[in-house]
């Protein structure tokens, strides 16, 4: 549900529709939004430390975005898997990457059968700690660890995808696979060049 091979966030792409304008000519972008989220989930990141973040790769692998948006999303969609972890959306002028919360339990969830070994894969590097419950099984993460996945995997990949865009790499349907390969890629080449240590955010401690 929560978590799969990848972050969902090549699902029904080509069906997904943003509302948001262009920016004006001379408008800073990426315009950042920031929703608030429900009782049940927190944004693991700030603003200032995605566009720390952003700052920290090459001008000409982000001056295209025009919008980053932390969107809530509701428990039910969550638990019924139908969110995204990051989405990258783009159309009328508008290259936006979508963040969505994380559960204020720091437990992703997997659903009632036991994950493939190649979902674990995905997260080894950031947990391994898997566990099942009344609910069904999931990885627990920590706060730090968290943080650091948004940043360094999740976001880049989504950058990963945005660049695939606007050079029309593998946009396209029939090649949905080369287009997952490009991000994981560019995440593998890109993550240790932007790496460091993340405190947990106090407020948000458990």
């Amino acid at each position: 549900m929560g978590g799969r091979k990848r972050p969902k966030l090549a699902d029904n792409i080509f069906n997904r529709k943003h509302n948001l304008t262009a920016p004006n000519e001379g408008q800073e972008t990426p315009i950042f939004i920031l929703d608030n989220p429900s009782r049940d989930f927190y944004f693991p990141v700030t603003v200032n430390e995605v566009k720390e973040m952003l700052n920290r790769l090459p001008k000409d692998h982000t001056d295209h975005l025009t919008h980053v948006w932390l969107q809530k999303i509701k428990k039910a969609d969550y638990l019924d898997g139908k969110t995204f972890q990051g989405s990258f959306i783009c159309g009328s002028g508008v290259y936006l990457i979508v963040l969505n919360p994380f559960p204020k339990d720091n437990k992703m969830r997997l659903g009632k059968n036991k994950p493939l070994k190649k979902v674990l894969n995905y997260y080894k590097d950031f947990t391994t700690e898997l566990k099942e419950d009344e609910n069904g099984w999931f990885l627990k993460w920590t706060e730090e660890k968290i943080k650091q996945y948004y940043l360094e995997s999740l976001l880049i990949h989504e950058i990963g995808h945005s660049i695939d865009s606007f050079y029309k790499r593998y946009w396209s349907k029939a090649t949905e696979q080369k287009r997952e390969n490009w991000a994981d890629n560019y995440v593998a080449v890109w993550a240790d060049q932007v790496r460091e240590k993340y405190e947990p955010n106090e407020k948000n401690a458990l």
